[in-house]
């Protein structure tokens, strides 16, 4: 998951995807990072109340930088808009092009029944990406835009309207990537 500043939007879908793909955390492993992160700082304190407030800790031990090693490593790269999903590409082009997409993006391309039948998670994780990446500009993703906008320093209710934004996305991810 990728933000600016690994401070809001990142994180906040980090930890509510961690949470609904729980059962799966051997296998699943999440992180988030930030373009232009300062190292270390705490998530803010408004995704954090979000969280407990859903029943969710929040995880990660602070922000950090994306780096092109991250990238490489990932097997799907989400970003909070544009601009981070091309970061990612930037990062490592060959690796990311068919990995990062936006979290709307994302959210709207993947099929469940690309990984029919398929139960082993990281098999199904795979399908799911792959299915996802076949399907990028064959289906309009546009209801809105790709983007879900950075809430530093919007007004509280701007700031909520975005949370709940992320973890409706999140939801719909997470469903795809359930089995059963």
């Amino acid at each position: 998951m990728v933000c600016t500043g690994n401070l809001y939007r990142s994180p906040l879908a980090e930890c509510l995807l961690r949470h609904q793909l729980f059962e799966h955390r051997q296998v699943i492993h999440l992180s988030s990072a930030g373009t232009r992160a300062v190292a270390d700082m705490p998530m803010a304190a408004t995704v954090a109340s979000f969280l407990l407030g859903r029943g969710v800790q929040p995880c990660g031990a602070g922000s950090r930088r994306l780096t092109k090693e991250m990238v490489e490593n990932a097997d799907l790269v989400l970003g909070a808009a544009t601009e981070h999903r091309e970061a990612a590409v930037r990062l490592s082009p060959v690796r990311a092009l068919s990995r990062a997409f936006t979290f709307r993006e994302f959210a709207g391309l993947v099929r469940r029944e690309d990984a029919a039948g398929v139960v082993d998670p990281a098999a199904r994780f795979a399908t799911l990406v792959q299915g996802a990446a076949a399907r990028r500009g064959a289906v309009s993703t546009h209801t809105g835009g790709v983007d879900v906008n950075d809430p530093l320093g919007a007004p509280p209710l701007q700031v909520q309207e975005c949370l709940v934004q992320i973890a409706e996305i999140v939801e719909q991810i997470a469903a795809s990537m359930r089995t059963g």
